[in-house]
């Protein structure tokens, strides 16, 4: 039997898979070592198998666009919301930082902040191409929305990698790659340690993000998917504290007065759930004791309430992307194909590990 040669095709999609594949086996190998955005380990694709392109995934050669080097090349990057929030603190941070580790010079990283307002995002883009970006980082604020910017920088040929936020346009002719989360995946995990930590019996409030982006619609899908199949476990009231501590506590206050029995709380961001910990103890309750909590982030605020016993459990949400976006603009600078998404792989946080794993929190 004779045995083929891989063709050209081939030999540069095994090649994108191994330039990912590496940055899988490095960042938790490298845990115990400070890495970007606050001492944790940087984001890093999942598996091999986030890393296979749709088709021929997408190349200079498909769009057309000018080979341009990341470390020399101006760097556009647009923040979609206030720094208050730890994940975004982290999250810009990592940026920077995987910039000043690459050499660029730091009038060729130019950062702006959408404050949460949609339509000053897309005039941040189309500003940051204005002043000459070549390459664009972009936190989306909506999945919906940001088309008009992404046509500015399709007209000017600016590759646009997309980080934590997917956006509904098309890969690879909008923009060129999204970079985040299974949040499906994250909200199963955090209904199954709510199971967990529950015993499996119990009413359940859901403490819901901002509408209009898939992180809500995901998480609260895979989060009530697996829920599903415990039917000890019962929801019943989800209202949105909008990502923000200070609405999820004021949520969690009206949840306590309508739902007095209430015995577990899933809050899809960390923010909140500290919100309803602050609810709770007002109230008079034991949060993590009388009502269970769990949420997903990683925020060193929630990690140790766990190592302290006042909530049960976290799913990780790696905000540190700047290294795996500057990676992968390299490789598309390479020739060498990019998937439309690159799934990274998250961590969780309980009590058997909070107190351990502190420092890899933001």
């Amino acid at each position: 039997m004779s045995v083929r040669r891989p063709g050209p095709r081939a030999a540069l999609i095994a090649a994108a898979s191994s330039v990912l594949l590496l940055a899988a086996c490095t960042s938790r190998e490298q845990s115990a070592t400070p890495s970007t955005g606050g001492g944790g380990p940087a984001a890093s694709a999942a598996s091999a198998a986030s890393a296979a392109p749709a088709g021929d995934g997408c190349t200079l050669t498909r769009t057309g666009y000018p080979k341009i080097d990341p470390k020399t090349a101006i760097v556009g990057f647009s923040q979609s919301e206030k720094e208050a929030n730890p994940f975004r603190i982290a999250e810009t941070q990592s940026i920077r930082d995987e910039a000043a580790a690459l050499g660029i010079p730091a009038d060729h990283l130019l950062v702006t902040n959408a404050q949460s307002d949609l339509n000053k995002q897309i005039g941040d883009i189309k500003s940051l191409l204005d002043r000459g970006a070549q390459l664009l980082i972009v936190a989306p604020l909506n999945s919906d929305g940001l088309q008009p910017a992404l046509d500015a920088a399709k007209a000017k040929k600016v590759p646009v990698v997309t980080i934590d936020r997917k956006v509904t346009s098309q890969p690879c002719t909008d923009y060129l790659t999204f970079i985040g989360s299974d949040f499906v995946q994250q909200g199963r995990r955090a209904a199954a340690e709510l199971v967990r930590v529950t015993g499996g019996t119990g009413k359940v409030a859901i403490l819901l993000g901002s509408s209009g982006n898939n992180v809500t619609t995901d998480r609260t899908q895979g989060f009530k998917d697996e829920l599903a199949k415990t039917p000890g476990l019962t929801v019943v009231a989800e209202q949105t504290g909008e990502f923000d501590r200070s609405k999820g506590q004021a949520v969690m206050e009206q949840l306590i007065q309508s739902h007095p029995d209430l015995t577990a709380v899933y809050a899809e961001n960390d923010e909140m759930g500290v919100g309803a910990v602050n609810a709770l103890r007002t109230a008079g309750k034991t949060p993590g004791k009388d009502v269970k909590i769990v949420s997903i982030d990683g925020t060193r605020n929630a990690v140790q309430l766990i190592a302290d016993g006042s909530y049960n459990a976290v799913i990780e949400s790696n905000p540190r992307f700047g290294r795996l976006a500057f990676q992968t603009l390299r490789q598309f600078a390479d020739g060498l194909p990019v998937p439309a998404s690159i799934v990274i792989s998250d961590d969780s946080y309980d009590e058997t590990n909070a107190a351990q794993k502190a420092g890899n929190a933001y």
